[in-house]
């Protein structure tokens, strides 16, 4: 069993050869053999421009081949992967770039019409110009290619930054050809394979750091728990910069002999094309990415008899949710599962479980993990693969992990007799209504029953008499409409008086993390402005 993604990677070589590792929409496809090769280019790459084992490489681009070859090309020149949001701004990944103190930088080229180099060069101008600590952008820029071919570079500003990736793969010209080989055998099990960090629904990210043996023992516990095989045809919706996507994603299909259909931005419309032409099997995702599926106009045209798996989670899965998707997805499995940015995976539902426990809890304890909960409800974990700690934050290291090696979640449950456990909410999202305590997240099950919602967000604002009252965010289903009224109505027959939401705002859309959370503390902030 290889213990290091490096030997991961040659294992998967030997083992699974001439099968499709990577299949773009298009038609391009890789194998496991040819993701070997083009793995050890780019680490070689890397070598031959001076990256030392132990470097940290950020990758700032979406769903592609080229995130994969990047990623893994990293880690087999021993480097730690650092993946950044595309969904940041300049400034934020200037940010996570500079603390992270990176080596070398993959960028999108041109991606949703935006130079993503371009707007580091303006931020890290823009800091020197005000006078604030200056941005740190590393010597070497690749820029990685989103269309399928290799574009001109744009004009940034600064041209001799940045590389081409038909350029930098061709640069190890006086390279040994066994030197990535032999970089990639130096790298430890216990070496830092990755800094993720966290999505921020409380604030400022923090880099989580984990090590090889980490990565892929929550990949191992993932698939054993989905049933991952060679058979899989994985799309990838989950963006790659997120553990979802990269542990539960890229190295579970590395594992299994899985083939990765990545998909750049989430469409409805494209995902249900993407089942039908690609025969997918396995569509592990947000609810929000379901609720979307199940709603489009083309869905009752579209194929999608090869779907078995989907896998979701979040602190509301609703019912009625599982429900639809295993009678109008054609799901033979739905698992619910929960996992976190410090522990990735660590309560998942197994195959075979009755319906009930899949639809209402998110499975037991998996990868090694302990779980329980404390006296005020918080879920606490404790296993092998909780990160190693933050990145140059001791005290936030403490305080999330204390003294017995407990994580502190921040997450609200509770545990069955068998194991099973249930999320509640957030510590943060819970307000008191009338002196009771109110979790949202109750409130939001009971909404996702209505006809019309299409998804909810509840929140607590300040009320003169009974110090806080609940206010619903609602996102209603195409061609369905709700009053406020009707929505409260239907709560109050529901639910106890004080659970009962005082308000509600309809919205197009909410706030998200990566993950597909809402992000109710831009609700609040909202709440706060007006």
């Amino acid at each position: 069993m290889a213990h290091t993604i490096p030997a991961a990677v040659q294992a998967a070589a030997r083992q699974f050869g001439d099968a499709a590792a990577i299949a773009e929409p298009g038609g391009l496809v890789h194998s496991y053999r040819e993701l070997h090769d083009g793995v050890r280019r780019v680490a070689g790459a890397l070598m031959a421009n001076g990256i030392e084992r132990g470097d940290r490489i950020a990758v700032w681009s979406p769903n592609t081949r080229h995130w994969v070859f990047a990623a893994l090309g990293s880690l087999y020149a021993g480097a730690t992967l650092v993946p950044v949001n595309t969904r940041f701004t300049g400034r934020e990944a200037l940010e996570v770039i500079t603390r992270s103190r990176v080596s070398a930088l993959f960028v999108a080229d041109q991606f949703l019409g935006v130079d993503r180099l371009a707007l580091l060069v303006a931020a890290a101008s823009a800091e020197h110009d005000g006078g604030g600590a200056a941005g740190h952008l590393p010597g070497l820029v690749v820029r990685i290619p989103v269309a399928a071919h290799d574009p001109p570079l744009a004009n940034d500003g600064s041209p001799s930054l940045a590389r081409s990736w038909t350029e930098f793969i061709a640069s190890t010209a006086d390279l040994p050809a066994a030197a990535p080989d032999e970089r990639a055998g130096a790298v430890e099990p216990d070496d830092v394979s990755d800094i993720l960090f966290t999505s921020g629904t409380t604030g400022r990210s923090k880099g989580a750091m984990s090590a090889h043996r980490q990565a892929l023992g929550v990949a191992r516990a993932w698939t054993s728990c989905a049933g991952l095989t060679q058979a899989d045809r994985y799309l990838i919706v989950n963006p790659f910069f997120h553990s979802f996507g990269y542990k539960a994603g890229i190295l579970a299909c590395l594992i299994t002999g899985a083939t990765i259909v990545p998909q750049r931005i989430f469409d409805a419309g494209e995902v249900l094309r993407l089942i039908e032409a690609e025969r997918i099997t396995v569509l592990p995702g947000a609810p929000t990415i379901y609720v979307s599926l199940l709603d489009h106009p083309d869905r009752a045209s579209r194929d999608l008899s090869s779907l078995r798996l989907a896998v979701t989670g979040a602190a509301v899965v609703p019912v009625a949710l599982v429900e639809r998707m295993r009678a109008e997805l054609g799901f033979d499995t739905v698992l619910t599962a929960y996992g976190l940015t410090e522990a990735v995976v660590a309560t998942m539902c197994r195959p075979g479980d009755d319906p009930r426990p899949v639809a209402t809890t998110s499975g037991r304890a998996t990868a090694g993990f302990e779980v329980r909960v404390s006296a005020e409800g918080e879920i606490l974990l404790r296993g092998p693969n909780v990160m190693l700690g933050y990145l140059d934050d001791p005290a936030a290291t403490a305080e999330a992990i204390d003294g017995e090696g407990w994580l502190h979640t921040g997450d609200v449950g509770r545990l069955d007799e068998r194991g099973y456990l249930t999320i509640t909410d957030r510590l943060k999202d819970m307000y008191i209504c009338g002196g009771f305590n109110v979790y949202p997240a109750e409130v939001e099950q009971v909404l996702a029953r209505h006809l019309a919602v299409a998804e909810s967000a509840v929140i607590g604002v300040p009320d003169g008499r009974l110090g806080e009252v609940g206010k619903a965010f609602v996102v209603t289903r195409p061609g369905q409409q709700a009053t406020a009224d009707e929505l409260i109505g239907f709560c109050r027959e529901r639910l106890a008086n004080y659970k009962v939401p005082r308000q509600v705002e309809f919205r197009t859309e909410l706030p998200r993390n990566p993950a597909g959370k809402p992000l109710k503390r831009v609700l609040r902030q909202e709440g706060r402005n007006q």
